[in-house]
C-alpha cells in the first residue's frame, strides 16, 4: 500500500471512530458508484451524513479543508442524491460534513468535524 493511502485509511479509520464515539450511526465506508465516491455515510438522528474525510499530517500544502472547493460539494451532493436512491431511503435532511485528521507522529490525531458544509 502506497504511504498516501494508508494515510487516507488511517485518516477514514479515525474519522469512523470519531463519529461514532459523537453518537453518529455510520452506514457505509468508501461508497462508491460510477459518479464518485463518499467516505462515510452515516446517520446523526433523522438526518443522512455524508463525510468527506480530509487526512494531512502538515499544513505545508493547505489544511484539510484546502481540497473542499465549490466543485467538490456539488459532487458530494450529487453523490449523496444518488445513495439514497440506491438504497432506497427516505430521509428528512442530508447533510455534507468534512472530518478533517490530521495525523500526529505521536499521540493521538487531531480531529475537527464540521457540520453542514455548504
Amino acid at each position: 500500500m502506497r504511504a498516501k493511502d494508508a494515510l487516507g485509511r488511517y485518516g477514514e479509520d479515525v474519522a469512523s471512530r470519531y463519529l461514532t464515539e459523537a453518537g453518529l450511526v455510520v452506514l457505509e465506508r468508501n461508497w462508491r458508484c460510477p459518479a464518485g465516491e463518499i467516505d462515510i455515510v452515516a446517520r446523526d438522528g433523522g438526518a443522512l451524513v455524508v463525510c468527506e474525510v480530509k487526512t494531512r499530517r502538515d499544513d505545508l500544502f493547505g489544511g484539510p479543508y484546502a481540497g473542499i472547493t465549490p466543485v467538490k460539494l456539488q459532487r458530494l451532493r450529487r453523490l449523496a442524491a444518488t445513495y439514497v436512491r440506491a438504497a432506497g431511503v427516505h430521509v428528512p435532511e442530508i447533510r455534507v460534513d468534512v472530518v478533517a485528521v490530521w495525523a500526529s507522529g505521536r499521540g493521538a490525531a487531531r480531529v475537527e468535524h464540521l457540520r453542514g458544509v455548504q
